[in-house]
């Protein structure tokens, strides 16, 4: 089966036992974990994925994970801080990612996508520690709980990944660790956004504690380097998870600071950061404008090309000059840009969260407001970046009717593969806006045909 018909056949049962909005969220708000991120703003029911589009949405999110792995040896000879620089980032950042590097491209991905007429399209690709979500098993644990979903998910063999376990095993397997060890981590914010995260990070730690990590909250100002190791009071720490994004780097000279004797530990061998902060650098949404860009399509095979052309909107940095658009035809950036503002967005390349994000259909924004947006974007770290028109998705409200809304899916890759999925979605009555919890959205799972059904 497709998306399209589990979700039809699932609303028709539904309807037919008429459970409403509020029973069918379960009790995820008594859930600590849950309640701690998501503050009680849950999804009535799950989305869903048939088997073939799970593994080919999964197969283009990998073949384009790949492209973006390839980009600093075929672009640009090898040298990793022309790459970074080219993509968004600041000197500092660029000085920071240098010495943060790791051997390989983090496999632990969330991509973020709409869903259109065409199939997905990927808004952006988050890659490293910081990607939210992976509590999502939780969610489906708690939604199965009510007999209609149960029923409904036995019958048409559904299921879904345990993306917080899959974490787990993310930082044992990209660090180095064997089975049965059982590290000490380190899950660290800046100071800034420690004191609102930390009820979230105290639970978390609980969690991975379970799931075979020795883990513990902490922010940057609280870690050591001393004596050969990273310290967290009188415990030594093998694992730095950054919570800690490589934007903050230009936010607060603090967090500079305090980063330096990590990132001088780390050179030394002495602690592993999970993730490595060269992650940013794949992760800007200017390495999607050098996939997106016409020019480079020789630098791919065709499994890699067709992958991109299925999920990558028209992307370009923001700079003066021509374009080629998706019909072949060259175009002035800056022109085109201001002549077609109902049609594109304007970016950040590295800001996470929605931060700076200027959607050009928004509500009062003028032309000329729109205009000169674009030409004071021009040659910093921005992209232009073609509207997805995402497909509204149906949730049986408290009344038990069905209201539409915009969902945003967040697909997790891992190093075992497929991650798990989850959503972050607002009314489609709101409007076509920046979708994210921090901002109101409400939060969802997804359930997947398994193989063996």
């Amino acid at each position: 089966m497709d998306r399209v018909s589990l979700t039809e056949d699932y609303l028709a049962r539904v309807a037919e036992c008429g459970a409403k909005g509020g029973e069918l969220v379960g009790a995820q708000k008594d859930s600590e974990l849950l309640d701690t991120f998501y503050s009680g703003k849950y999804l009535s029911r799950p989305l869903f994925l048939g088997r073939a589009e799970q593994v080919r949405l999964h197969t283009d999110l990998e073949n384009l994970r790949a492209a973006l792995a390839g980009l600093p040896d075929k672009l640009f000879g090898g040298d990793f801080a022309a790459f970074a620089r080219a993509v968004g980032l600041t000197e500092v950042q660029v000085s920071a990612v240098m010495r943060g590097r790791g051997p390989s491209v983090s496999r632990q991905t969330r991509a973020d996508l709409y869903l259109d007429e065409t199939g997905f399209k990927l808004l952006e690709l988050n890659i490293g520690s910081a990607v939210g979500g992976m509590d999502n098993a939780d969610m489906c644990r708690e939604l199965l709980e009510h007999p209609v979903l149960a029923d409904f998910a036995e019958g048409r063999g559904l299921g879904f990944v345990d993306s917080m376990r899959e974490q787990v095993n993310n930082v044992i397997v990209e660090g180095g660790f064997q089975p049965g060890d059982r590290p000490v981590v380190a899950l660290t914010d800046s100071p800034d956004g420690y004191a609102k995260m930390l009820p979230y990070m105290t639970v978390l730690c609980e969690r991975w504690t379970e799931l075979g990590l020795d883990a513990h909250p902490c922010h940057l100002g609280q870690l050591e380097a001393r004596d050969g190791r990273v310290w967290l009071g009188d415990r030594p720490v093998d694992v730095v998870f950054r919570v800690f994004l490589i934007g903050d780097l230009v936010k607060s000279p603090e967090v500079a600071t305090l980063m330096d004797p990590v990132l001088d530990a780390a050179e030394r061998g002495e602690v592993r950061i999970f993730t490595p902060l060269d992650s940013a650098a794949y992760a800007s949404k200017g390495a999607l404008a050098l996939l997106s860009d016409e020019k480079n399509r020789e630098l791919f095979g065709a499994e890699e090309l067709a992958s991109l052309d299925r999920i990558l909107p028209w992307t370009r940095m923001a700079r003066p000059g021509p374009v080629t658009l998706e019909s072949g035809e060259r175009v002035d950036l800056v022109e085109y840009a201001v002549a077609h503002q109902q049609d594109l967005a304007l970016k950040p390349t590295s800001l996470a969260g929605g931060d700076g994000v200027l959607l050009g259909w928004a509500d009062g924004l003028t032309p000329q407001q729109w205009r000169e947006q674009v030409l004071a974007a021009l040659g910093g770290p921005f992209i232009v970046q073609r509207r997805v028109r995402p497909i509204p998705e149906l949730y049986p409200d408290e009344n038990g009717d069905l209201q539409p809304w915009t969902p945003l899916w967040g697909v997790f890759t891992v190093a075992n593969g497929y991650g798990g999925a989850y959503i972050r979605a607002t009314p489609a009555a709101g409007g076509d806006v920046v979708v994210n919890v921090a901002t109101g959205a409400y939060a969802g799972a997804v359930l997947h045909e398994t193989a063996d059904h």
